[in-house]
């Protein structure tokens, strides 16, 4: 089949589902990006300078590019579009192609994220149905889940920070994990001074001040910097959780299953951890649909339920896309808006229908 066929294929479906024909910008403020979206799109832009001397860069993701014109448009309301066109991207492999094409859609600005999720998922598949690609798997996750069961973990505040902020980066996620086992970070000479001190100034009148602040105050920040420090035995333990959690991989039908059975075995509250994958609807389709609490750590932006479906044939990726709430405020809304999208990669199907 070939590619302006599978392609315009691809778009009628896109069109059926009542997405609209959206074109972002090919250029983009490459420093705006990278602000506000992360270093991970630095080591993918293709950069320049322009006449007037401003950086840009090609788009190296449409789905940025998508909610930049989404902002720039001052759109209200659910935008529900699809696209067409090519990103542009560094990469570590010599082989691969600076120029990826994509068909991709997105709907921004609805409150029905659930149902959104499974509308977004289902075109894709439905896409990849109608260019007859039978042999393919989907693995699906959701990073928020993460996030969930570490805000109802016991330890710092400080802690729950980092782990949060760099489960997108595996290497020094593992770091950190060692350390927050080994209680590696924590030196017990500067906590007992702490302690020490805490209790000596308890003593003094609580409205005097030192340094421009009352004791009161800085009483306050001592409690919570004293209790900071864990037992070996603690920390032991919640690394033995976080770890177990990243291991949960199994059939999409038996998700509600492992999750209820390790939120028991750790007395985690239910009540604490929401999730909603697009269950139903997709155990009708027929496809092989595998669920890890351990996808979907490769792009920063992802809030919520990510997928991706791979080729069986080669292993090749034919989509990907996801929930991603938080992009339109880091990009300059003053306020999160809901968002899901996902993208057809033609450079890889090209190769499958060969």
């Amino acid at each position: 089949m070939k590619s302006k066929n599978y392609s315009k294929k691809i778009l009628e479906v896109f069109k059926k589902e009542g997405f609209v024909f959206s074109e972002p910008d090919v250029l983009l403020d490459s420093n705006y990006i990278i602000q506000r979206s992360g270093e991970n799109f630095k080591k993918l832009m293709l950069t320049f300078e322009d006449d007037s001397g401003k950086n840009m860069c090609l788009r190296p993701d449409l789905t940025v590019a998508s909610c930049v014109k989404y902002l720039e448009k001052n759109s209200k309301g659910t935008s529900k579009i699809y696209y067409s066109g090519q990103a542009y991207r560094r990469s570590n492999n010599s082989k691969d192609s600076i120029v990826i094409g994509q068909l991709g859609l997105e709907i921004i600005g609805s409150k029905k994220k659930y149902s959104d999720d499974k509308e977004v998922m289902n075109t894709i598949l439905k896409a990849i149905n109608k260019i007859k690609i039978k042999n393919v798997t989907v693995n699906i996750g959701d990073v928020n889940l993460f996030r969930q069961l570490i805000e109802s973990l016991k330890i710092p505040e400080r802690w729950k920070l980092r782990l949060i902020r760099h489960f997108w980066r595996p290497k020094y996620f593992k770091d950190l994990l060692y350390r927050l086992e080994t209680n590696s970070d924590i030196d017990p000479i500067a906590v007992d001074f702490d302690k020490k001190r805490f209790s000596e100034m308890k003593k003094l009148n609580q409205n005097q001040e030192i340094a421009g602040r009352k004791i009161s105050e800085i009483l306050s920040r001592f409690d919570k910097k004293i209790s900071d420090p864990r037992s070996f035995t603690e920390g032991k333990m919640t690394v033995k959780i976080i770890r177990e959690f990243l291991k949960i991989t199994c059939p999409i039908s038996q998700t509600d299953k492992c999750l209820k059975k390790f939120f028991k075995k750790y007395n985690i509250r239910r009540s604490v951890i929401n999730y909603e994958l697009p269950i139903k609807s997709l155990s009708k389709i027929g496809y092989k649909i595998i669920f890890s609490t351990n996808f979907g750590r490769d792009l920063e932006y992802y809030t919520g339920m990510v997928f991706e479906i791979l080729a069986l044939k080669n292993k090749q990726e034919i989509a990907r896309g996801g929930r991603y709430d938080d992009l339109l405020k880091s990009l300059g809304s003053k306020k999160n808006i809901s968002a899901v999208g996902a993208a057809i990669n033609l450079n890889n199907l090209s190769r499958i229908l060969k």
